[in-house]
């Protein structure tokens, strides 16, 4: 076998779609740019179903194999998931490392991690994917052991990499365990606390970071790159009408994240899910066509988190670089007068009072603060609510049952009483009262 090189420079990019240039190809450019390599030349192929053995066909492997020779290319980049025997013969064929676009987007996570957590969730998706595809690399390395009848070649290098591999995996998954149950206390003193959330979403380079940083006066790193920022972090935010919140930025999505991304990341981003408010950043100067597939991208990874009951604005950000509505014309407003989209622009400032309002707008109504008075039936709910944190005193009532004082939002307390199928009976007196 070949050397692998440490890193490769120069990359001949396999783009298997319709077989011609399209938006998703200009993605996958983006993306090695990002990870820092230089494109040098393309392979479009166009298949129904891919070849057990190249993955590309016979054809279109040797093409790429003189592509690479006539470039002197590092590496080859496909752009979709390539099995571990495709891999293999790849390389054997071209003489060069082959990667797929799980191992480029964790690469481009590898170089962007800064805080622990977000290394230790790096890693851990990095181990997962090479589990599958360790290979044989040395057979000299086999270890003798020792004794009657035990004599023979041991234990393989290959053998010692997967139980180093398995191990080093069950040791990351207990970190970030003990991580997430510190995120959960977090998230509970806020609750009870009766502090608003409200999470920062979107497909990648759609300007998140540079939105949080404009809101909070924040300096969380932010560029023209897909993936700038990946760690998650939080900052106060005064909002009209619903006071001081916690405004969150989270990673970026995009087409096909690999499933190992997301479960590693997995503690990050189940808070979407205990949000209050998702604020979904959209990147307007985008062709429609484009821009609606991203939506529908982040929507549908949303609502694999179970997080699509949590409300949303579409804040459609980059208006400088369109012509698109700006300021109040620029409001859509739901069924309940609350707006829903607005238009701004996170480089300029523009239409971003329009935000505020309207996050002040969504989270005054939805606050839930006073007592609520539960019968014994409601044994559960209460347990529930005391696990979540938002329980700040407890009487007895007279008529049997107990007299919660309670801050959170309506949303939630909705969620809880309807886990069980039918809502708890709750007397109707007793209702927290909306602030």
């Amino acid at each position: 076998m070949f050397e692998r090189p440490e890193k490769g420079e120069r990359a001949v990019l396999v783009h298997y779609g319709t077989g011609r240039e399209d938006e998703t190809l200009n993605e996958f450019r983006d993306l090695v740019a990002s990870a820092g390599a230089a494109c040098a030349g393309v392979v479009l192929v166009a298949r129904d179903a891919p070849d057990a053995k190249y993955l590309l066909g016979a054809g279109k492997a040797e093409e790429l194999s003189a592509l690479v020779a006539e470039t002197r290319a590092d590496l080859v980049i496909v752009n979709r998931a390539v099995s571990a025997a495709q891999e293999r013969n790849l390389e054997r064929l071209l003489g060069c490392r082959v990667v797929d676009r799980t191992d480029l987007i964790l690469d481009i996570f590898a170089q962007r991690a800064r805080t622990f957590e977000g290394k230790l969730q790096v890693e851990l998706a990095q181990l997962q994917h090479l589990s599958t595809r360790l290979v044989r690399g040395w057979s000299h390395l086999e270890r003798q052991r020792g004794g009657i009848g035990l004599r023979g070649p041991g234990e393989t290098q290959l053998e010692s990499d997967r139980r180093w591999v398995r191990q080093r995996i069950k040791r990351l998954t207990r970190q970030l365990e003990e991580i997430r149950h510190q995120r959960e206390l977090q998230g509970r003193a806020r609750r009870k606390a009766a502090v608003p959330t409200v999470l920062l979403v979107g497909y990648t380079n759609a300007g998140k970071s540079t939105l949080f940083n404009r809101l909070t006066g924040a300096s969380v790193y932010a560029a023209d790159i897909l993936f700038a920022t990946l760690d998650p972090t939080l900052r106060r935010l005064e909002a009209p009408l619903a006071g001081t919140v916690v405004l969150g930025d989270s990673v970026g999505f995009i087409k096909d994240l690999p499933h190992e991304l997301v479960a590693a990341f997995r503690a990050t981003l189940e808070e979407l899910r205990h949000a209050d408010l998702l604020i979904h950043v959209v990147d307007a100067s985008l062709p429609t066509v484009l821009r609606d597939e991203q939506r529908l991208q982040v929507a549908q990874i949303i609502r694999d988190l179970r997080a699509d009951t949590v409300p949303q604005i579409e804040a459609f950000n980059k208006i400088d670089r369109c012509r698109a509505e700006s300021g109040a014309s620029a409001r859509r407003h739901q069924g309940d007068g609350s707006m829903r989209r607005v238009w701004i622009s996170a480089f300029t400032g523009e239409g971003l009072d329009t935000l505020q309002q309207a996050i002040g707008e969504h989270l005054a109504g939805d606050c839930l603060l006073g007592w609520l008075q539960l019968p014994v039936a409601a044994a559960r709910l209460r347990a529930r609510l005391y696990a979540e944190g938002v329980v700040r005193g407890e009487r007895h009532a007279r008529e049997g049952g107990w007299l919660l004082d309670i801050a959170m939002s309506r949303r939630r307390f909705e969620t809880l009483c309807c886990e069980d199928g039918e809502p708890a009976p709750i007397t109707c007196g007793g209702m927290p009262r909306p602030v």
